[in-house]
């Protein structure tokens, strides 16, 4: 069932805790949001009877929060059922899509636009990975259900949290413990399902008035699954995580906060040659938070943060080498990066203005080994690569210009430095001296937005335009992951140039008792733009990086009919386009047309409802283009899934939803796909796209107390 929910408008006198308008909203609409089978918080005033009992539904669509945000509880469950990482959660929201590549670990795609486009922080933290082919994409080091809430800020359209973000933010927080008295509370779920899927999340909490300690823990695991002709696709994963906070609450104005967390996995890729058998992942946290400091200085917050991402490659523990080719015998990678970063910001307020400035730093690592042979590589020190360091100042000013009329804008710059400790590039016989080694390059990037909106006097209809400017610096995949730079260069290092992305955004959102609709579409500019060419040859294929000029726009809609008290409808499509102007080409890597439809029947503890997700044909590619993921290798095929849901309210404290996802076992492909490998029995010179799961049954039981 989609939850469309309507945010009431407050004054900049109502607004609590020194948010801004869009931060309350967003608030607001996760609480009405949270009912769906499990409450993602129940603190001791829940247990003493103020928790709301809302009907068991299953989210197939989420409408905007507010203006170009989208706020949503990622423990909800929907159709289709996500995977155990951040990126196939943020497939099921309209304008995202997933580079796949089996199982798990997908890299997300927000209107086309791919890797460090997106910011995408955990607890204000940002998590880096480490592969240079993004094997360990920073969603995958994520386990959605574990956080309380997903927010998504589309465009260019806020500066707050951190540099680049040319086509959106993603924020995935967990809320502090607010236990009135002495209390505890847990949550937790049991997700099984066809293919071996078995999914297990605890999270439990215990404090009073002066603090809290909160524990979460879950472990995902899912064999090989099946497509939709019954052949198996290598995908199978096993993953665990756990974190603990201690927050410390002297009074109703201060948090002190520490957090810790540790994770590792194992996941096989039917598209590549070399499988995950290491994601390690280390984190640590402090942060402060201080409100009601003055008549004017409403609150002032700082955190620092360390993340360690611990990655091993290789083509031994989940799959058999091939004994053929370059990868005939057992291999190696092993790969890690340090992440090391601080923010402080502080909320200011007068009478019809909101006032956000701060500064944030980042410094992170990347060290590299590999060998033949099995575990070979553990006798080998670490060879360091590259550095990256990053200095940012922001401010994001709001001004609530009369009761309807809100202007917002920001602007940030930041310096932003890499380092390039590389002896050698390229490997076996194509390894040379690297030119640019001890080499250092730095840029000073400017950003910033400015939006305005309006709600209409006569009508429950919010109007919005924003223009938004993004310097972003390039990443260590474009720096350092590339064969070879633009035509002519030294390197990619020496030779790529920051991307900078100017984009216009505008919607409208409507919402009546039986109505609720939204539409929000793009057009943009895009200087430098970083492409990736691949280009096949005796010794494998190689890539070069470039800068090219591209165009892009598109948008996305939705709309949710209540037809009866007991009958919803809704509806979503979202569609991106894009042109490399600098040579009249399609810009490649953009997701097709997308369209979901779902009816859903709900009345008292129980509900049902069907999706139907409808896909066009993308036939706007440039072969051999792309990312360093993926590449257009070949047009797609349209296609069309329809599944089934229910869910039903035993009691208070325990809820449980099914459903059957592609009920019709469709075979099918996605067009970002990573073609399917040789080594698993895939064509090697007619490359093939990875089909997705055939039909797939799935039940999860969630328990609250």
């Amino acid at each position: 069932m989609s939850r469309f929910t309507a945010v009431p408008r407050l004054s900049p006198a109502q607004a609590p805790f020194a948010l801004n308008e869009t931060r309350v909203r967003c608030k607001h609409a996760t609480a009405v949001l949270c009912g769906v089978l499990l409450s993602p918080l129940v603190h001791a005033d829940d247990h003493a009877g103020h928790a709301e009992e809302l009907s068991p539904t299953v989210i197939t669509a989420i409408a905007p929060s507010s203006p170009l945000t989208v706020v949503t509880n990622p423990k909800e469950p929907r159709q289709p059922v996500p995977a155990s990482d951040g990126g196939d959660y943020l497939k099921t929201i309209p304008g995202f899509a997933l580079v796949r590549n089996g199982g798990t670990n997908g890299d997300p795609v927000l209107r086309g636009m791919f890797g460090s486009r997106l910011n995408i922080l955990t607890n204000g933290s940002m998590m880096l990975g480490a592969c240079p082919g993004r094997m360990d994409a920073p969603t995958s080091y994520i386990s959605p259900e574990t956080y309380d809430q997903l927010t998504v800020i589309k465009g260019p359209q806020t500066v707050l949290y951190g540099p680049g973000a040319s086509a959106g933010t993603i924020l995935f927080d967990r809320e502090p413990e607010n236990f009135g008295e002495l209390g505890t509370r847990v949550n937790a779920s049991v997700l099984a399902g066809s293919h071996g899927r078995f999914d297990k999340v605890v999270d439990a909490a215990a404090g009073g008035s002066l603090g809290y300690v909160r524990v979460i823990g879950n472990t995902a695991h899912s064999d090989d699954y099946r497509d939709g002709n019954n052949d198996i696709v290598a995908s199978r994963y096993d993953k665990w995580n756990g974190d603990i906070a201690v927050g410390w609450t002297p009074d109703a104005d201060t948090l002190i906060e520490l957090t810790a967390g540790k994770g590792d996995g194992e996941a096989r890729y039917a598209g590549r040659g070399m499988d995950g058998s290491q994601f390690l992942r280390e984190s640590l946290g402090l942060r402060f938070e201080k409100s009601n400091l003055s008549d004017v200085l409403e609150k002032l917050e700082a955190q620092v943060y360390y993340n360690y991402a611990d990655h091993v490659m290789d083509n031994y523990t989940l799959r058999t080498p091939s004994g053929t080719g370059m990868m005939a015998g057992p291999m190696a990678s092993n790969v890690d990066r340090r992440t090391l970063g601080a923010r402080v910001k502080a909320t200011w307020r007068w009478a019809d203005i909101q006032l956000i400035t701060g500064l944030d730093a980042q410094t992170n690592e990347h060290r590299q080994r590999s060998a033949m042979g099995i575990d070979t590589y553990k006798d080998l020190p670490y060879t360091k690569d590259a550095d990256f360091h990053n200095y940012g100042v922001f401010s994001e000013l709001t001004w609530y210009a009369a009761d309807r009329d809100r202007l917002i804008t920001g602007a940030r710059v930041d310096r932003a430095s890499a380092r390039d400790y590389r002896q050698r590039i390229g490997s076996g016989m194509m390894s040379r001296p690297n030119p640019t080694v001890d080499d250092t390059r730095a840029d000073t990037l400017p950003s910033g937005f400015v939006r305005y909106e309006h709600d209409l006097a006569d009508s429950p209809t919010t109007l919005y335009a924003g223009l938004g400017h993004a310097q972003r610096f390039p990443d260590y995949w474009e720096l350092f992951s590339a064969n070879s730079g633009p035509v002519g260069s030294v390197n990619a290092f020496d030779s790529i140039k920051p991307e900078k992305t100017t984009q216009l955004d505008f919607g409208v959102n409507y919402k009546s008792a039986a109505l609720e609709a939204w539409a929000s579409g793009y057009i943009g500019q895009v200087r430098d733009y970083i492409l990736f060419d691949y280009t096949p040859g005796m010794m494998g294929t190689t890539s070069r990086a470039e800068n090219i000029d591209a165009r892009i726009m598109g948008g996305e809609l939705g709309a949710a009919y209540r037809l009866t008290d007991h009958w919803k409808a809704d509806a979503t499509l979202a569609y991106a386009w894009g042109k490399n102007s600098s040579d009249g080409k399609a810009l490649p890597q953009m997701p097709p047309l997308d369209a979901r439809f779902g009816l859903t029947y709900s009345e008292d503890n129980w509900s049902a409802g069907a999706l139907w997700r409808v896909v066009a044909a993308q036939n706007r590619i440039d072969q051999n283009k792309g990312n360093v993921v993926g590449k257009d290798y070949d047009k797609s095929s349209g296609f069309g899934v329809f599944s089934l849901n229910g869910a039903y309210r035993i009691n208070q404290h325990w809820k449980v939803s099914t459903g059957v996802d592609n009920l019709f076992g469709k075979a099918y492909a996605e067009h970002l796909n990573l073609a399917g490998n040789a080594g698993f029995g895939y064509p090697a010179n007619d490359p093939q796209a990875i089909n997705e799961p055939g039909r797939t049954l799935w039940t999860k039981v969630d328990m609250s107390f």
